[in-house]
């Protein structure tokens, strides 16, 4: 059933994407089976990426009826998530050219300094380049979080984004794409991640070992390969792939 269930949704999923390289027809579902396969075995599923699995896992184990219902007539969350949605973007632009650690220590002091996101905003622009120097780019970085925040709170009133678990994968895109430096590899990991959908994102390490692999042309870039591997990758094995390919690279 959870199969049937991911394929029904991989068929609408991937009618909204076009394919750079309709040619290419690598990597074949085949392959994505066999690399996640012989990845788990020889790692284990990474612990760090764990309670977003779990959080997938109960989701989809429910009826889509009693999802929708639930969502509908509540503002939670089906399943309460570890981190809000607007925490995981936080946190996703945090991780932008860092390590795990250095990024978990910016958002931790980010939260520590301020802990509302509305005191957030209230502050001023040095002072959260201070909370969050230990990440790297504090600069690039405070700026696109206080434009997107002042953004947020213009646009609907108050700072919070889990109105997005309402919307279709393409809303999503476009309401997080609206945001002065949100590109498509940070809408694509709080898709994942915070809002249990399935996309594969392209960082750095999945690109590299995509491309060292032939799964997208060598002249490829991130976002033709992502695009790409969004069409070839069966969205039953994007989420376990994504993060297994993204260990064995670290």
């Amino acid at each position: 059933m959870l199969a049937a269930k991911s394929i029904r949704k991989a068929t609408v999923i991937h009618l909204t994407v076009t394919d750079p390289y309709p040619n290419h027809h690598r990597p074949t579902p085949e392959e994505c089976r066999a690399v996640r396969d012989d990845l788990l075995a020889f790692h284990g599923f990474p612990q760090q990426f764990a309670k977003y699995r779990d959080q997938r896992l109960n989701i989809l184990s429910k009826p889509e009826n009693e999802q929708r219902s639930t969502i509908s007539s509540s503002p939670e969350p089906v399943v309460p998530p570890i981190e809000s949605v607007l925490d995981g973007l936080v946190s996703t632009i945090l991780s932008q050219n860092t390590t795990d650690a250095n990024s978990q220590r910016a958002f931790s002091s980010l939260k520590s300094a301020f802990p509302t996101w509305e005191d957030v905003v209230a502050a001023d622009s040095k002072c959260i380049e201070n909370a969050i120097r230990c990440g790297g780019l504090a600069p690039t970085k405070a700026s696109c979080i206080k434009n997107m925040l002042s953004c947020l709170l213009e646009k609907r009133g108050k700072l919070c984004l889990e109105y997005l678990r309402d919307l279709s994968i393409d809303e999503i895109k476009t309401e997080l794409s609206q945001f002065k430096g949100i590109g498509p590899k940070t809408v694509a990991c709080v898709l994942m991640f915070n809002l249990q959908q399935d996309d594969f994102p392209v960082d750095t390490h999945v690109f590299q070992i995509a491309k060292a692999i032939g799964w997208v042309p060598m002249e490829a870039d991130t976002k033709r390969a992502y695009l790409h591997l969004n069409t070839r990758i069966p969205n039953e094995l994007m989420f376990d792939l994504n993060c297994l390919l993204f260990i064995h690279d670290d």
